[in-house]
């Protein structure tokens, strides 16, 4: 037999069984195979189907979503489109091609698509809304105005237009046309929601007393409506009344019924925006929010959160340890909360517990961040060997990061230089600088160092010119290179460089006001430089302190 026959029988045989059952049977295996995921599978029944009986438009359908599960778009659209030409009738389908049309980009043909629909179907609801997010998001607000209309007349009144035309009409620059639309309803229908949003209206335009009309109106209807609550706090606190603005905020703190999410979104946003002087005059008030959230809520990691961020934001650090702590250990899987401890450990600088911490977050979640907090703990503690231990660690494990490696060689060699070892330092320098020879950080160091020592001032002079070239504001690299030039007997070339340093930043160094002060001396300005002497012995006795 040829190889052509043999190709038509083999393709013939592979068709037979779907044949031999019914159409039905074929499309619910391939129905349930998309319900299970296997896409794939449910693809080559459906097309074996397709081509079998390519009137049935539920074949074309289901063929349409599994094509779409498979990110094969343009295949799902044509197939869909087969099956609306089939049953022009069927609600879903044209739906989901309106759908897949926007998916697609092709908001165009989606909202023709939709358009389309609602006139087929005003029955439907659900499908007029999603057009009326369509317009809006293209900012056909005319278009959404006559489609609220057109629901409105077929259904009446109700809350949802309203609410909806309002925020159009606010949207087109005509929310004084919204409020009365808001107004006009409110006159035959109560809705706290309705009468909550014309007292954010007044609020906003400061017209207080029409605010508390609403707010007051719509907390008759339904006493614990939230944002209503909040509104009516807020007209309070706008006029200074605290006592009633604590008093209203109360319930809500308090209550179980108001998500914690609800709540710490409220203190957060109080946190940011509030004036500290009304936080501090205040602050009873203000802690009792805090304390009844936590007493209502007292596992939730994100109250516990903003508690440590509240008292350690109006001055209360050691108040506020204990909740960044209880945060961390509540939720030791949480990377944010253990970051956000030790950042307070770090900006409070407790040195030891932060070391501990640190590498105990670093052994949870391996984030290199922990070992760097745990380096800058280990130096307050003059740790060296713990700081030259952990970068080893990291160019053990990470041999092919250049810029961790930059880092690791580059931190190596200070700590060795700072308990003694300058010899090994100098070794770390050398093999950061081979990893990138214009890294400034240690180029200033090694040629610093260098200029303490006495040694290889050429050296030190090329090092340290190089981080000027490349930072010539930075008031550190330029101390340096000046004292350098000053070792080098050059001080009439010094002093610009000290003078350069002092606008950005010299003067809040005593390091660099004392070498200043020597190259003036050395230029015979001896009244300057007693000047800057006394400014470094300042800044000495206020570090002391």
């Amino acid at each position: 037999m040829k190889k052509v026959a043999l190709a038509l029988l083999a393709s013939f045989l592979s068709v037979v069984p779907v044949f031999c059952q019914s159409l039905e049977s074929n499309l619910i295996d391939a129905v349930t195979l998309y319900g299970n995921g296997r896409y794939a599978e449910a693809r080559n029944i459906l097309q074996t189907l397709s081509k079998a009986a390519p009137q049935e438009d539920a074949v074309w359908y289901y063929l349409a979503q599994v094509q779409f599960k498979l990110n094969n778009p343009e295949e799902a659209r044509e197939a869909l489109k087969t099956a609306v030409a089939l049953d022009s009738t069927n609600f879903w389908y044209r739906r989901l091609l309106g759908r897949m049309h926007l998916a697609q980009n092709n908001v165009d043909e989606g909202q023709a698509q939709y358009e389309s629909l609602v006139r087929s179907f005003p029955e439907k609801t659900s499908v007029v809304y999603e057009l009326l997010e369509i317009y809006l998001a293209q900012k056909e607000y005319d278009k959404a105005l006559n489609t609220l209309s057109d629901i409105e007349r077929q259904r009446g009144p109700s809350e949802e237009v309203v609410r909806t035309r309002y925020e159009v009409l606010t949207a087109m620059g005509r929310q004084d046309e919204g409020a009365a639309e808001l107004e006009i309803f409110t006159e035959q229908y109560s809705s706290p929601a309705i009468l909550t949003m014309l007292g954010d209206y007044y609020l906003a335009d400061y017209a207080d007393s029409l605010a508390q009309a609403r707010y007051t109106e719509a907390l008759s209807l339904d006493s614990s409506y939230v944002p209503a609550v909040l509104g009516m706090s807020e007209v309070y606190r706008h006029t200074r009344r605290y006592k009633d603005y604590f008093q209203t905020l109360d319930p809500f703190f308090t209550s179980e019924d108001i998500p914690a999410a609800t709540k710490n979104m409220y203190l957060s946003n109080m946190m940011r925006s509030l004036d500290p002087k009304i936080l501090h005059l205040h602050r009873e008030g203000f802690d009792r929010f805090v304390e009844e959230t936590l007493e209502t809520h007292p596992s939730d990691s994100s109250l516990l959160a903003t508690a440590g961020s509240y008292y350690y934001s109006t001055g209360r650090e050691a108040k506020a340890g204990p909740w960044f702590r209880k945060a961390a250990e509540t939720y030791p899987e949480s990377l944010g909360q253990s970051a956000t401890y030790v950042q307070y450990l770090s900006l409070t600088k407790q040195w030891e517990p932060l070391r501990e911490y640190s590498m105990d977050a670093f052994g949870r979640f391996g984030e290199l961040a922990f070992l760097d907090y745990a380096n800058m703990a280990h130096y307050e503690l003059k740790d060296y060997d713990a700081i030259i231990g952990n970068c080893q660690y990291l160019l053990n494990n990470y041999p092919k990061d250049k810029k961790l490696c930059l880092s690791a060689w580059s931190m190596m060699g200070d700590a060795y230089y700072s308990k003694g070892d300058s010899r090994q330092a100098y070794k770390a320098y050398e093999k950061a600088l081979r990893l990138d020879h214009s890294y400034a950080p240690v180029l200033n160091n090694y040629a610093y160092y260098l200029s303490v020592e006495g040694k290889k001032l050429k050296k030190a002079y090329t090092m340290s010119k190089k981080t000027i070239e490349a930072e010539p504001d930075n008031a550190t690299y330029l101390d340096t290179f000046a004292w350098i030039l000053h070792l080098m007997g050059k001080d009439l070339e010094a002093k610009p460089f000290f003078k350069h340093a002092m606008l950005y930043g010299g003067k809040e160094s005593a390091v660099i006001l004392r070498h200043y002060a020597t190259v003036l001396e050395a230029l015979g300005e001896a009244d300057t430089a007693k000047v800057y002497r006394n400014q470094a012995a300042r800044l000495e006795s206020q570090e002391k302190q």
